[in-house]
């Protein structure tokens, strides 16, 4: 049975992989279970202020909401309206948290920071993949997407009378 995890071939050896013998592996999973965690943790916070900010936009435009309403504009245009301006919020935030994270990452590939592990000297040098950058601004624009629907659903929902009511 080589290469199986136990006994050798007789001959009084075991064979075990690295992740069984090393505290390395127990330490990998963790540090990606963490990663998993800040990200939702992330998504959560870009949901949260998305979500306030479209609130918040929607509520302060009550009675061009209802002008807009008042002189034909149909539902569906300013429920596309609020979720056009969730759309580029998103794409504009995530365009710029994705140049000031690349900024940070090259400002500190360029300091050469040293460090120490074990007995090794090490210099810290960070790069995130092209792939995850994407990733990562494609999630802000889908969920400052979604955010933003409840309350363009809303101001699309508004009687112009109230609406008009509320100036």
């Amino acid at each position: 049975q080589a290469g199986q995890p136990g006994r050798g071939a007789g001959a009084g050896l075991e064979v075990h992989t690295w992740e069984d013998l090393s505290p390395f592996a127990s330490i990998a999973r963790m540090v990606t279970l963490l990663i998993v965690v800040v990200r939702l943790v992330l998504v959560f916070i870009v949901l949260v202020s998305v979500l306030n900010v479209m609130m918040m936009s929607v509520y302060e435009r009550v009675g061009e909401i209802g002008t807009m309403a008042s002189i034909g504009v149909q539902p569906g245009r300013i429920l596309a309206l609020f979720l056009t301006e969730g759309l580029l919020l998103g794409l504009f935030s995530g365009v710029i948290g994705a140049a000031a994270g690349s900024a940070i990452l090259l400002l500190l590939r360029a300091m050469k920071i040293p460090f120490t592990f074990g007995n090794m000297d090490l210099v810290l040098s960070p790069s995130v993949p092209a792939g995850e950058v994407g990733l990562a601004l494609a999630v802000v624009i889908l969920i400052s997407a979604l955010a933003s629907l409840q309350p363009a659903r809303k101001a699309s929902r508004m009687e112009p009378v109230d609406a008009l009511r509320h100036v």
